[in-house]
């Protein structure tokens, strides 16, 4: 034997032998059944796999997969009801008409699709698996909207526009989130084969329920009551197999839903969580349920209205990169960023802020144990929020170091950050030098 080979961390084994005649022979002592899950782990997977990918892929892709089956026949049903409605089948039913709605219906969904990525564009990277969830929910609701729209003939448009505008959401929000899960699963710079995979795996499903929905399609037309026990069925599959996809999901990324759980439970025993029991807790139907909103980068003009005030928080932060505020009638911690600012000045000020909040939240409870958060929480129950800010920027300094190795250790990455900071940056001068030409 001259050498041996395998194919990454399969069970492929061959082994090459020198002859008599100075001829390679090869030796395949791969099992039989190797060579067919070969064929389709290099079809479907991609290269190099598991290794080329996270550990929470595998998971996540089976989910993905019966979410995608179940709303392929979904939306077969959509479609036929859309057909109908439309006049298909229908004699006194004319092209033009059929046209203008189909026209409308995607007008509507290419304006839908501009707002949102508008409104929503920065969160979605910030908060991928609640924003994916939330996209399959809408997709249900298009789809229910389609089938129902039939039986409302006055209103057959308008509920197909609006069922448009959800759509184009869908796609927005999918397709988005797809990639910055994609990016999470690819291990080996390799985003562009495991997107293409995705596809590939997503086409056989979609063929798969093609096949199923041929069969399918003569069976239901005409059958209300068959149609929509399909539809229930498959939706409560679907909507179960995403919930289970998004929460198999591991990420090592902070994000301000992640950051609140990791510091309050850091807080309360000194402890840092792993990154699946974060991952676990993290909510993904709703947001963060929180006594005090944290606003990252936002303006001076919505945060002070007195100048007095600002030029407290200038002196006390006079050597940090940040000024944060607590209002506590709007129930905020607002945070202005310096264009000098770092994702560490990042960090820093939303761990300041999920402490002031952690202590807010438990201003009655006996769990403030320490002097610094006890010195906190005395100054937020007189009502002097710049005390309160002060005690807590002098806890941050003291404590974020040992909190960021907790986090190191717990391989959880800072960088890069998620926390979605606004795009508000602002100079100031402790010393009161600021040119008056740039004030």
């Amino acid at each position: 034997m001259v050498c041996k080979e395998v194919y990454g961390s399969t069970n492929v084994l061959k082994k090459y032998v020198k002859t008599e005649k100075d001829k390679l022979k090869t030796v395949d002592l791969s099992p039989k059944w190797t060579s067919l899950s070969q064929f389709f782990t290099v079809v479907f997977l991609p290269q190099g796999y598991p290794e080329s990918v996270s550990s929470d892929y595998l998971q996540y892709q089976i989910w993905d997969t019966i979410q995608a089956f179940a709303s392929s026949i979904t939306g077969t049903l959509a479609a036929q009801a859309l057909l109908k409605g439309v006049g298909v089948g229908d004699e006194s039913a004319t092209v033009m008409a059929a046209t203008l709605t189909w026209i409308l219906k995607d007008g509507t969904g290419m304006i839908g699709r501009i707002l949102f990525a508008w409104i929503q564009g920065t969160n979605l990277d910030c908060d991928a698996k609640r924003w994916r969830l939330f996209a399959d929910i809408l997709n249900d609701m298009a789809i229910f909207m389609e089938i129902l729209a039939p039986y409302f003939k006055a209103y057959f448009t308008p509920i197909v526009c609006t069922a448009g505008v959800c759509k184009s959401i869908v796609g927005v929000a999918g397709g988005a989130t797809r990639a910055a899960l994609t990016q999470h699963q690819a291990r080996r710079n390799n985003m562009a084969d495991v997107s293409a995979k995705d596809g590939s795996q997503e086409t056989l499903v979609n063929l798969a329920a093609l096949v199923c929905s041929l069969t399918l399609v003569p069976l239901v037309t005409g059958k209300d009551v068959l149609i929509w026990s399909l539809f229930l069925l498959f939706t409560l599959l679907h909507l179960f197999a995403n919930y289970s996809a998004v929460t198999s999901v591991v990420m090592e990324t902070l994000n301000q839903a992640r950051l609140h759980i990791l510091v309050h439970h850091y807080l309360q025993t000194g402890e840092v969580l792993s990154l699946q029991e974060v991952n676990y807790k993290e909510p993904v139907l709703w947001k963060t349920r929180r006594k005090l909103n944290v606003h990252l980068g936002t303006s001076i003009g919505k945060v002070f209205s007195r100048a007095s005030v600002l030029e407290e928080s200038i002196a006390l932060y006079k050597d940090s990169n940040y000024l944060l505020d607590i209002n506590l009638q709007t129930g905020s911690v607002s945070i202005i960023l310096s264009p000098l600012s770092t994702t560490m000045d990042h960090l820093t000020s939303c761990f300041q802020a999920e402490v002031i909040d952690y202590v807010y939240d438990n201003m009655y409870k006996p769990t403030t144990k320490s002097e610094d958060l006890g010195n906190i929480r005395s100054a937020l129950s007189e009502g002097d929020t710049l005390s309160a800010t002060a005690a807590s920027y002098n806890y941050a300094a003291v404590h974020l170091e040992k909190f960021q190795r907790g986090l190191t250790e717990k391989g959880w990455l800072c960088e890069p950050l998620l926390l979605g900071p606004d795009e508000w940056r602002a100079e100031w001068d402790s010393a009161g030098t600021l040119d008056k030409k740039d004030v």
